[in-house]
């Protein structure tokens, strides 16, 4: 296998982690607030078709990631308001939002189905870009790899290295001893789902405007379902978050392989292999480690204090 077929499948597994890595670092915050949002999906499917007609419409990348983020706040504001506001059960509206978020993006892509327009652009650096192996790797990504990248650095000193960060862990390890403590648990707690809305929303638009750039309906293909697991089975931490993102990328680039070789076995299982493959390891590495694997303790749990 020459370099730059190593290279052209290193550079596909980033890409293919990319939407994971978004939408779970966007869950971690939310459930590191005690909330738990089973929305990913749909808010992801929302980003993905709003932020694919924006671009459509106005020439703009930027405008199509904006508008992809603020399709995932909007769902995620919905669900707060719901949960955090108004103390529904959690589950429920998670699930009805995803719902909600496949009509709502079926409805407003419907006119763009098989559309397509220019992806944006990667970096390229003259000489560095160019290297052998790592030139592409390192060098020659989409700015979306970088953010989620840097993303990823940026949670885990929010989260252990700022006051924010630790007022928004002790909200979801005992929301009655924050509010003592005068802590505004449903301001944390909303502004957490409000973020976790705009990284899943920008994940969906990762996928309809760099990775695949055209509108399919049901694009997002259970995404959001491998991110929530993730967060769990990554024990909330992370930089696990990144791994297993990349796990998923590495089964994928797997699959497309084995399909392209025609071995006899049926497409859906094909289909259904980095799924499979993804939820295995991280419940391997979840039964390895589960002394370690502590929700936080306030997960899923309203808030009645005022």
């Amino acid at each position: 296998m020459s370099m730059a077929i190593i290279e052209l499948v290193l550079v596909t597994i980033v890409t293919a982690s990319i939407p994971l890595i978004l939408a779970g670092i966007g869950e971690l915050m939310v459930e590191k607030a005690g909330v738990l949002n089973l929305g990913v999906e749909g808010m992801m499917i929302l980003g993905a078709a709003l932020g694919f007609v924006t671009a459509y419409l106005t020439g703009s990348a930027l405008l199509g990631t904006l508008a992809a983020m603020l399709a995932g706040m909007l769902g995620a504001a919905l669900f707060g308001m719901l949960t955090i506001g108004l103390g529904a059960n959690q589950v429920a509206s998670g699930l009805a939002l995803t719902i909600l978020g496949l009509g709502s993006a079926n409805l407003i892509g419907a006119g763009y189905v098989g559309q397509k327009r220019e992806a944006i652009a990667t970096l390229h650096l003259p000489l560095v870009s160019d290297l052998p192996l790592i030139g592409k790797l390192i060098f020659g990504q989409d700015p979306f790899v970088y953010f989620a990248f840097g993303l990823i650095a940026a949670t885990h000193w929010f989260l252990h290295h700022t006051r924010k960060g630790l007022a928004l862990r002790a909200v979801g390890e005992n929301h009655d001893s924050a509010y003592a403590l005068g802590l505004k648990v449903r301001r944390i707690r909303f502004y957490a789902v409000l973020f976790g809305g705009a990284c899943a929303g920008l994940a969906g638009g990762y996928l309809s405007l760099v990775y695949t750039p055209f509108w399919a309906s049901n694009m997002t293909s259970g995404r959001g379902w491998i991110a929530l697991a993730l967060v769990v089975f990554a024990s909330w931490k992370p930089w696990r978050i990144f791994a297993g993102a990349l796990l998923f990328g590495g089964a994928s680039v797997l699959q497309m392989h084995a399909q392209a070789a025609s071995l006899g076995l049926p497409g859906q299982a094909l289909t259904a292999l980095p799924y499979l493959a993804t939820i295995i390891a991280l419940v391997l590495l979840s039964i390895k480690d589960r002394h370690a694997a502590k929700a936080p303790a306030s997960l899923g749990q309203p808030f009645t204090g005022h």
